[in-house]
């Protein structure tokens, strides 16, 4: 539910941007056209065989409203109504010649008013409120965003033991101490790194990051999955799933024979993941670290294919 700081940041945004890309004055970019009408322009021109009912359903517009602003534009001479070349009952929506140049214009001028709203702007300032508006758009609409899959830059392992201290400190209660082992792990896979046998994944998502795994060589046959995990707001989205894949994917490609992970009972998702992927439990113990009492568990994947009846 959202609260009423929430609203009131929300609020003030609006009021804030409305009056930066000028959607307070009573012609848009010193045209003769409203906001509304200057909207209407553009769906007509970017749109073929756009019908009234159309714009009102897309637009989220009263459709009396609606007709009464078309009937504007039509006595202008901006807009045309035609009859549909495949459905004779259907009236579509056209720009005129002269429509077309006003679109022109309209485009021109958004383009160029925008230009200079950035020019002021360093291009990591751009950057960053591209990337926001974009996050903005996804979260209103509801659509996930793309996570990349990439090598880990300058700072990234730093921020995976930041983010894993913080969550595991949050959902399971653990102490400074679990901080203390990923760091000890982070800084034993950049220490003793083996190319080609060893890899870490950063799932990015829209320049924040999301999740990661590494591969780690434990032996000559055997890798070790590690550190899997994946941020709140990406979860439910088969992210861990992909991780995991990524890494047994290349252990395999690697020649090792086996791969083995180290978790605790408690991480149950996790556990899940890992068993969807093809992992048995072969150990159990409880142990009391990181301030709990835990059951640590091993858990195992053959990564040599069985042969089919076929080729025996």
């Amino acid at each position: 539910m959202a609260s009423n700081e929430h609203i009131a940041v929300i609020r003030a945004f609006n009021r804030f941007y409305t009056r930066q890309i000028g959607l307070l004055e009573d012609r848009l970019l010193h045209s003769p056209f409203t906001l509304v009408q200057a909207r209407l322009i553009y769906e007509i021109a970017t749109r073929r065989g756009l019908a009234a009912s159309d714009l009102a359903a897309d637009l989220g517009m009263d459709p009396g409203l609606l007709s009464r602003m078309l009937k504007t534009l039509v006595a202008d001479g901006i807009v045309a109504r035609l009859v549909s070349d495949t459905d004779q009952r259907r009236a579509e929506l056209r720009l005129t010649e002269t429509g077309s140049a006003a679109f022109d214009h309209l485009d021109a001028a958004s383009a160029q008013a925008i230009g200079a709203w950035l020019s002021t702007r360093s291009d990591e300032e751009c950057s960053r409120m591209v990337a926001a508006m974009t996050e903005i758009r996804r979260l209103v609409e509801h659509q996930p965003a793309a996570v990349v899959l990439c090598e880990p830059a300058v700072g990234d392992l730093a921020l995976v033991t930041h983010r894993q201290a913080l969550l595991y400190a949050e959902e399971y209660g653990f102490d400074a101490r679990y901080e203390a082992l990923v760091a000890r792990i982070v800084s034993d896979f950049v220490q003793s790194f083996v190319p080609g046998r060893e890899r870490c994944w950063i799932a990015d998502r829209a320049g924040t990051l999301a999740g990661s795994v590494f591969v780690v060589c434990q032996s000559e046959t055997v890798a070790k999955l590690r550190l899997l995990y994946v941020e709140p707001a990406a979860r439910g989205e088969g992210l861990g799933a992909r991780l995991v894949d990524e890494a047994v994917c290349f252990a395999a490609a690697c020649g090792y024979k086996t791969m083995t992970l180290w978790t605790n009972s408690v991480l149950v998702s996790a556990r899940r993941l890992y068993e969807a992927a093809g992992f048995s439990l072969v150990a159990e113990e409880p142990h009391h670290s990181f301030g709990q009492d835990l059951i640590g568990q091993t858990w195992e994947k053959s990564l040599v294919a069985t042969p089919s009846p076929a080729a025996t």
